[in-house]
């Protein structure tokens, strides 16, 4: 019964990490996932839902077009890899856009920004407008100019947090996190084969919180921790959560349908949440 609740979601946040995106033996952007994943937001517009999509890959998309061979470590090799990657991730997204008659924006977000509450009134407030105009957002870390995301990754970890944030911010009532595992287990899956999944999280205790355990990937920086804090202000907001396998990005269309996939983390709105205490905790 609580997947029913997810047929009627009227703003939804999608986030696709870098490892979503990208072929895993050479790197390079999977232009047919991509081309799959802008057609499913196209068909929410089309169906009147409003979304917002939070996307990483600048850095995994420029380290491949300035010819090297892995991610950098060096922060300034970092910003230089954002700043060409985001330039062509978004000529990638426009033209996938466009193609379904949809009209898409960029907006690079810090948390030093986010600090600030004009700042973050004026982000919400062009949100508001996008959303009302019928654009689809794009957002991401702006890693060109910013350190603090980048040294700061078990934090602000491959946008997870970012997507959160956002959520909570624009007041949506689903955030949909694509990840490379399908949902929540009480133990990580690639070491321990009893693992079981958790198909429903209904309170996100403290014990919960402890199954934040996992490895990061070559591609991206997230792991289930940062996960779990998307998952504790998602639902502290008032937005259920879904975790679930972006192998094939069809799933979203499915999770909206109530197919039974992923770890759903049901919300449970808290009124003393406040997200600017958060942000400068």
């Amino acid at each position: 019964m609580n997947r029913d609740r997810l047929k009627n979601k009227k703003r939804i946040v999608v986030k696709i990490g870098s490892s979503s995106l990208t072929h895993g033996q050479t790197g390079q952007t999977d232009l047919i996932k991509l081309e799959k994943l802008v057609r499913e937001l196209c068909d929410f517009r089309n169906r009147g839902i409003e979304v917002v999509l939070v996307s990483s890959g600048a850095i995994a998309v420029g380290t491949r077009a300035l010819g090297l061979e892995q991610r950098p470590a060096d922060i300034s090799l970092k910003q230089a890899c954002a700043s060409v990657g985001q330039a062509r991730l978004m000529v990638m997204y426009q033209k996938l856009f466009a193609e379904y008659n949809q009209v898409a924006s960029q907006i690079l977000m810090t948390k030093n920004t986010m600090l600030h509450p004009i700042n973050r009134k004026n982000a919400e407030n062009t949100f508001e407008k996008l959303l009302e105009l019928g654009v689809i957002p794009i957002v991401n870390e702006n890693d060109t100019i910013s350190t603090y995301e980048l040294e700061k990754l078990q934090q602000f970890g491959d946008n997870d947090t970012l997507s959160a944030i956002v959520t909570a911010m624009i007041h949506a009532d689903l955030l949909i996190l694509l990840s490379d595992i399908d949902g929540l287990f009480t133990d990580d899956p690639h070491q321990n084969p009893d693992a079981r999944f958790i198909d429903t999280v209904e309170v996100l205790t403290d014990d919960m919180m402890g199954l934040g355990k996992g490895a990061v990937t070559d591609v991206g920086t997230g792991g289930m921790a940062t996960k779990l804090v998307s998952a504790k202000i998602a639902t502290a907001a008032g937005a259920d959560m879904i975790i679930a396998n972006g192998a094939d990005v069809a799933i979203l269309h499915e999770l909206l349908e109530g197919v039974q996939k992923g770890t759903l983390f049901l919300a449970s709105p808290n009124d003393s949440f406040d997200l600017g205490e958060f942000l400068e905790g």
